[in-house]
């Protein structure tokens, strides 16, 4: 990434020496907080990714533009609810400006601000403009490491139960044993990470399972915690910079979402090594990792393989021993990349606030805050 730091140091530039002292003039003296939503919206221009209303019949709708800039605002300052937006708006007259609101009477009812978001979730208009970031400012750069990992989010609706097959339909035990020569037995269906090497990306994503359902995952100290919602999944590469991500059911495994995830990053940017925790060590994911040509450096898991795991903990002693690491697992730490991504999202940008319900609304809730997150990472590389 060696010309971008001067392309956004000198966007940063042009932002600090003009635009802010402009707004000093119009508005009160700016926060620090304030200073990082507008550098955060100037950044992005989410309202060009709004359509034009004017001249369609019926009643004129509220202005879209300032109702997007008010949920960049929401995410920027952690915000709880849209009650909360609504009544900051309405005692903070710098945010209220910011956002495009001259005064409290231009600003809509909560239901008009419902009724914006459940369009921009229709269009994913977050989405749009992370990716269109992603792309402007990433594209011609070569990026080192990316690295995969996934995050559970709790949702405040009823998990999906999974649903009985019937007896009928129940599949035929298989029987042990070398078959007759008139029997014929039925070739095992294939897997899905199987079934994804010949399908495209929007087939890929459209056979992810997206509805809240009940979840598990293991943590760093091996401890499984439970939740029920969704599961994030996202690539972030160096700098803590997401630029893809896939919301899927809590129960899907971070194994199926691997080559989605991988299909999407390449169209978007050009990197060299895919870093992997244990739960992708799976040969598939590895083959496509180098028919990209990546690198794939992924953490191996043993499974219920003794030997394999007594010799992976003789490897360990032995590097201990003569303080020596390989190359690949001196790169393999930069994977923290991704856990401080993730950690980020929820502490500061309301991945843990989920207040919505439905697959399209919980991943426009959570792409506004990795979009946020996305600007604020890049602006950073310019200070």
């Amino acid at each position: 990434m060696s010309q971008l730091p001067n392309k956004l140091s000198q966007y940063w530039n042009n932002i600090q020496g003009t635009l802010f002292p402009w707004l000093e003039e119009q508005l009160d003296p700016l926060t620090t907080k304030q200073q990082q939503l507008i550098t955060i919206l100037e950044f992005i221009r989410i309202e060009q990714f709004l359509p034009t209303y004017y001249g369609c019949e019926g009643r004129p709708l509220k202005t879209r533009s300032a109702i997007a800039r008010s949920f960049v605002a929401k995410t920027v300052y952690n915000m709880d609810t849209t009650t909360h937006l609504i009544e900051r708006l309405k005692t903070d007259k710098n945010l209220r400006r910011i956002c495009g609101w001259e005064n409290r009477a231009l600003l809509p009812h909560e239901s008009t601000f419902s009724r914006a978001f459940a369009e921009f979730s229709n269009t994913q208009l977050p989405q749009q403009v992370h990716q269109v970031l992603i792309r402007n400012t990433l594209g011609d750069e070569i990026i080192l490491h990316n690295s995969r990992d996934s995050t559970p989010i709790e949702a405040r609706e009823k998990p999906q139960r999974k649903e009985k097959a019937d007896e009928d339909k129940q599949p035929l035990e298989k029987k042990k044993g070398r078959p007759k020569k008139e029997e014929q037995r039925v070739a095992p269906e294939p897997t899905r990470i199987e079934k994804q090497k010949t399908m495209t990306l929007e087939e890929m994503l459209n056979d992810l399972p997206t509805a809240c359902n009940k979840g598990g995952k293991k943590d760093s100290k091996g401890n499984t915690m439970y939740w029920h919602g969704y599961k994030l999944h996202m690539d972030t590469i160096d700098g803590g910079i997401p630029v893809s991500i896939i919301i899927t059911s809590a129960s899907v495994h971070d194994s199926q979402v691997a080559i989605p995830l991988a299909s999407m990053t390449a169209k978007n940017i050009i990197n060299l090594y895919d870093l992997m925790d244990a739960a992708y060590y799976v040969p598939g994911i590895i083959e496509y990792s180098e028919a990209l040509g990546h690198k794939a450096l992924i953490d191996k898991n043993p499974y219920r393989d003794k030997e394999l795991k007594g010799e992976m903990e003789l490897e360990c002693k032995a590097r201990r021993i003569l303080n020596w690491a390989p190359a690949e697992a001196i790169r393999y730490n930069a994977r923290t990349t991704a856990e401080r991504a993730n950690s980020r999202l929820k502490d500061e940008f309301g991945a843990c606030k989920v207040r919505v319900r439905g697959h399209a609304k919980v991943a426009c809730h959570l792409m506004f805050g990795v979009l946020v997150l996305a600007a604020d990472q890049l602006m950073k590389l310019a200070v």
